[in-house]
Parts: structure tokens; sequence; C-alpha cells
């Protein structure tokens, strides 16, 4: 797969290289030329094609550790060469300075965006093991919850962009949004959750009818004259109403990073590309990250506090960088610490 994407951004480049210098522009203006725009979505497209066609994203087959390992690793390369990509062009056409500083948001908010995405694998595991879904249905699902969780971070991104152009307060909202889900997260953090008291799953079933057990990968099935959903679709509409109350945690928080809309999007979006791979990655062994989610919360904590104060002081992107990476880490490493300590008693 490696020799399908890397021709595939050298194939590129060129086209980048090919364009003419362009006036500089002030590091508070958006970087998106429409070349940029064209070749971000094209090498998306593709990506994505690859992956359903030639990898079978929507065929029934269980994922390996193997292969989710080969494609989190692909995604991360390829939003790698993305940035380093980014970086050759501005430095070529604007200033090296401009570069530094855009790659450092994208790459911020790659990490930012990556790291609160881990809290989404963590419920996808809970309505999986809640619907019983089996480890081969999951991926069809999830390749749907992917396809929608891109069309509504777009949207999402570009309407807060423009909120944040018309209303600058709009950024101190945030703020204490972010504020308020970062020390909720860290109070529901050890607390169980029981989705058959779910309100919306009550009112789905409620209002159409449900098999009691699942139809292979169909979402959908007539009985007796009805058509009834099968918990496989169930479990998708749940997938997606996650992935939205996780979009409106994660983007405001990249906007305490960068307001360039083609920053704040291609790392959004690189970012989600590889989350499908990391949930087969970590579905088996997420027992072992219990602490991960009070190091996303501080995450949340942090930069809502540096949006709330950043018509007073704004914390440099490599300081907020270095922070959001010293928090992940150290998560991972006590949750690490801690189980081998319970293997070991």
């Amino acid at each position: 797969m490696r020799k399908l994407v890397t021709p595939l951004l050298l194939l590129l480049l060129p086209a980048i290289a090919s364009a003419e210098t362009i006036t500089p522009v002030s590091q508070n203006i958006s970087v998106g030329t429409p070349l940029l725009w064209a070749i971000f979505f094209g090498l998306v497209i593709v990506v994505l094609l690859i992956d359903l066609v030639f990898v079978g994203g929507g065929k029934q087959h269980r994922v390996s550790l193997k292969e989710a390992g080969t494609w989190s690793l692909i995604w991360i390369t390829l939003a790698m060469l993305f940035g380093a990509g980014l970086w050759w062009y501005l430095d070529h056409h604007y200033t090296r300075e401009l570069a530094n500083t855009k790659v450092l948001e994208y790459l911020t908010g790659y990490l930012v965006e990556k790291s609160l995405a881990v809290d989404n694998v963590f419920v996808w595991l809970m309505l999986f093991n809640f619907f019983a879904i089996p480890f081969e249905l999951q991926k069809r699902v999830l390749t749907y919850g992917v396809l929608g969780a891109i069309v509504m971070r777009t949207i999402m991104i570009f309407a807060g962009v423009w909120l944040i152009e018309q209303f600058h307060w709009m950024l101190y909202l945030f703020g204490a949004f972010l504020l308020f889900t970062g020390i909720k997260m860290w109070w529901m953090a050890d607390k169980e959750v029981h989705l058959e008291n779910n309100p919306l799953i009550k009112w789905i079933k409620n209002h159409y009818p449900v098999t009691t057990e699942l139809r292979g990968e169909r979402f959908f099935v007539t009985e007796n004259g009805i058509r009834m959903m099968t918990p496989l679709f169930l479990a998708l509409v749940m997938v997606e109403i996650s992935d939205l109350i996780f979009a409106v945690d994660s983007i405001p928080a990249i906007f305490a990073i960068t307001s360039d809309p083609f920053i704040i999007l291609t790392s959004n979006i690189f970012a989600i590309l590889g989350l499908r791979a990391m949930y087969f990655l970590l579905a088996d062994m997420a027992d072992r990250f219990s602490y991960l989610k009070y190091g996303l919360a501080l995450v949340l904590v942090f930069i809502g506090i540096k949006m709330m104060m950043i018509d007073i002081y704004k914390i440099p992107v490599g300081i907020s960088l270095a922070v959001v990476a010293t928090l992940i880490g150290s998560s991972v490493l006590i949750s690490l610490a801690k189980t081998k300590e319970k293997s070991n008693a």
C-alpha cells in the first residue's frame, strides 16, 4: 500500500511546484490557495477509494491487528508527508517563517484532534459491545461513520470560521465550553455508562421496529411485510451521533491554535482518516489505557483556558504542542505502569 501512496504524493508535488509565486501574506490569513485545496481534497478522495476498493472497506471481514497497524502507519505517514509538502510549498512561495508557523499549527492541530479522537474509540467499543456487533461487521459501520464524520466536520469547521469572523466573542464561549467539558470528562472518567437507559435508543425503538438479532451486514430487512431496522443500523446511528458530539468538543479546541480554515480542516480530516484503523488497533487493549481520559480532560482544560485568555496573552503554538504531547504521553505511561502493577499483583 505504501507503494501506492508515495508515488501519488510525488505526482502531486510537481503540480505545486509549477504554480506561480504568490504575493506574501500575513500569518493571520489563510494559506489555502485553490491549488492546495484541490490537492488536499483530491488526495483524500484517492486514498479513500484505495481503502474502499482495494482493501475492501465495506466488505465483511475481521480486521487483523497487522492490518490495523499497517493502515495506522499509512495514515500517520500520509499526514506527515502532507505537512512536509505544505512546508515546502509555503517556504518556496512565501517565507520560511510563515512555513514554520503554519506547519507547527498543522502538527499541533493534528495531535490535538488525534488525541481527543481516542475517547471516541472508547465510545465505539462500548457501543459495539452493547449491540453485540461482531468484529467482522464493525468495519462496515465505521466506514460509513468516518465518511459521515468527514462531511459533518467540514460543515462545522467552515461554520465555526464564519462565526468567529463575525463574532470574535465566540472564542470566549468556545473556551468556556471546553473548560466545562474538560472538567466534566475528568469527573466522569471512572463512571460507568448504561446505554440501556439512553433516551435516543429508547425513542428509536419506540418509533421504528427493530429486529432482535443481526441480519448479517444488512441495515434494513423486510419481515412479514414490515420493514425493520437491524441492530447494525442502530449501532451506525449511535456512531454518527457520537461523532457529532465529539466534533462539538474537538473542533473548538483547534480554534485556540489557529484560525486558518485550511490548517483547521486538513489537520482535522487527516486525524479522522486514521480513526477507524486506530480503533481496531486499540480495541483489544483499551483497558490498558484507563488513565488516558484524565490526560484528555486536562488537554481540554488547557485549551479552554488558552482560548479564554487569547486577547490577554497568546500562548505560542510550540508551547501548546509541548503541553498537549506531555499530557497525553504522561497519561499513557501512567496507564501502562498501573496495568503492569495490576498484572504483577
